[in-house]
């Protein structure tokens, strides 16, 4: 068995609602998020139908205090990162699951008007940790 392996997500989509931040019990910053991806598909009878995945994107520590500040509902970003899935038990005992993305860099692709004033810079365009 070969013990090499990767996870590594690239995504590229507008952000739903706007991005929530929240602390840790450490003061750790943590800002979630959704993202819509498109893609077009064909059904049986070959009509074209468009289907959006949304995705639940997490961005911790600086990363968060940038998407919160900066990122904006609609906006196009790129994101690379990695999964990771949570497991609980309700208390009726049924497993549920939630598959996030924790990002790696954002990389903004369109500024929303309200979104940078003219004294904001960011670097090359991209936030990463």
């Amino acid at each position: 068995m070969n013990k090499k392996s990767l996870n590594r997500v690239i995504l590229i989509g507008r952000i739903g609602l706007k991005p929530e931040k929240s602390f840790t019990k450490s003061g750790l910053s943590i800002s979630n998020f959704s993202l819509a991806t498109n893609e077009i598909l064909k059904n049986a009878e070959g009509t074209k139908v468009e289907h959006t995945e949304w995705h639940n994107i997490v961005s911790i520590g600086k990363q968060s205090n940038f998407v919160s500040e900066f990122l904006k509902k609609g906006q196009l970003v790129s994101i690379e990162g990695r999964l990771r899935t949570k497991k609980w038990k309700d208390k009726n005992k049924i497993n549920h699951y939630k598959t996030e993305v924790i990002t790696d860099s954002i990389t903004p692709l369109e500024w929303k008007d309200d979104t940078v004033n003219s004294s904001t810079r960011i670097e090359n365009n991209t936030y990463e940790k």
